[in-house]
């Protein structure tokens, strides 16, 4: 890529690679209620599917960002994607439900390397602003995924069967290892790799639990990954069921529920660069927070059309989509030295409070819009909550204030 200046390859190279979770998760979406009755199964079990791959995705994280930090970033990568490619040819073979989970949850945990590991490499490559901008632009390609994977899945859907996404996911996973082995170089030398052991990495994860800059700015990313994921387990039946939405349309409305997200990304960095990273994220996260019980008020007084809550998540998501960024560089920038196990112990706090919402919005489920829309409000105000407390607790290093 020798046209490519190095942040924008960079950027490229590890959006791709973590657009592959994205993907996992979302192109096998409209395909579900097929695979439901190809493998005689029922709608719950089939969530299975989605909620264990999270579970495995989460937890794996513990695992790949020390071992980023043991043997530098490109091997576990390498490592990671192997397993995600393996498990993707399981699925696509896979003769029960029962199969199809295990594998799953074997791309979960591949899967997991993609995210953590772009994270750290990422903060040893650039800080501050530079971050923040870098960060947006990984997450551009991250969050053009959501808009492309249930469209490509629909697509496959209407020439071929279920099974043939998950070969394309094989693909897919495929080319991220040719682009990690012929254009993304080592970023952390020898010299800069830490030993992994027991000991260090109780003493490490006790100077991340311990810091309540750190634990909050996680949890402002969790709560807010909490209503994608809500989003997630709940639009395929809503959109369906509740506004009778063939698989093309929901992969459409789907898409249009990313567009506010990935966009406001963009815009990241340079308004942090201009008006300072807490200042954005505060008033992100209000607006977030606004637009989800707006929307929530609007769905209880009956007015929930279609179109008005794809409008509402449209505009609630990009508020978010300044905040998911941002609060990424300022809990792993302090921690550059443990820059992958603060990566690792981040997305799994993130994953967690993630499932956690998910399984405790399960009972209220009905298939219709406003267990989701309640749900996804909830998360916004404990996004507003924790960031209003860490918030003024964040200290600008130099070098941040000197960029911005």
């Amino acid at each position: 890529m020798p046209v490519l200046s190095p942040m924008f390859r960079t950027a490229l190279i590890l959006g791709l690679l973590a657009a592959v979770e994205a993907f996992a998760i979302d192109m096998y979406l409209p395909a579900m209620p097929e695979i439901t009755r190809a493998l005689g199964t029922d709608i719950a079990t089939m969530q299975t599917t989605l909620t264990l791959y999270f579970v495995a995705f989460g937890l794996a994280q513990l695992i790949w960002g020390p071992l980023a930090d043991q043997y530098g970033r490109k091997p576990p990568l390498y490592a990671g994607m192997g397993l995600f490619v393996l498990a993707s040819v399981g699925c696509a073979l896979a003769p029960t439900v029962g199969w199809l989970t295990g594998f799953r949850i074997l791309q979960g945990l591949g899967a997991a390397a993609a995210m953590v590991v772009p994270r750290a490499v990422i903060r040893d490559m650039y800080t501050g602003a530079q971050a923040t901008r870098i960060m947006a632009m990984v997450m551009l390609v991250i969050s053009v995924s959501p808009m492309l994977a249930p469209l490509a899945g629909s697509a496959i859907l209407a020439v071929a069967g279920w099974r043939d996404i998950f070969w394309a996911l094989v693909v897919a996973g495929g080319v991220g290892i040719y682009l990690l082995a012929r254009h993304q170089p080592e970023t952390l030398p020898p010299a800069r790799r830490v030993r992994v052991d027991v000991a260090s990495l109780l003493r490490g994860s006790r100077i991340l639990l311990r810091d309540p800059v750190f634990m909050g700015l996680t949890f402002v990313g969790g709560f807010g990954f909490a209503s994608f994921f809500v989003f997630i387990a709940s639009a395929t039946y809503v959109y369906t069921d509740q506004y009778g939405l063939t698989p093309t349309g929901f992969s459409v409305a789907f898409a249009i529920n990313a567009i506010g997200f990935f966009a406001a990304s963009q815009l990241a960095g340079p308004l942090s660069e201009r008006y300072g990273i807490t200042r954005i994220v505060r008033l992100a996260v209000v607006g977030f927070a606004a637009c989800c019980l707006i929307l929530l008020a609007v769905v209880i007084a009956g007015g929930g059309s279609l179109a008005v809550v794809v409008a509402g998540l449209f505009a609630g998501n990009a508020f978010l989509g300044l905040v998911i960024p941002t609060t990424m560089v300022m809990a792993l920038d302090p921690h550059g030295e443990i820059a992958g196990l603060a990566s690792s112990l981040g997305g799994a706090l993130q994953m967690t409070a993630a499932g956690l919402m998910v399984t405790l919005a399960g009972p209220f489920f009905d298939g219709t819009a406003l267990p989701m829309v309640a749900t996804i409000a909830v998360c916004a105000v404990l996004t507003l909550a924790v960031a209003l407390w860490v918030l003024p607790r964040v200290v600008v290093e130099p070098e941040i204030a000197a960029a911005l």
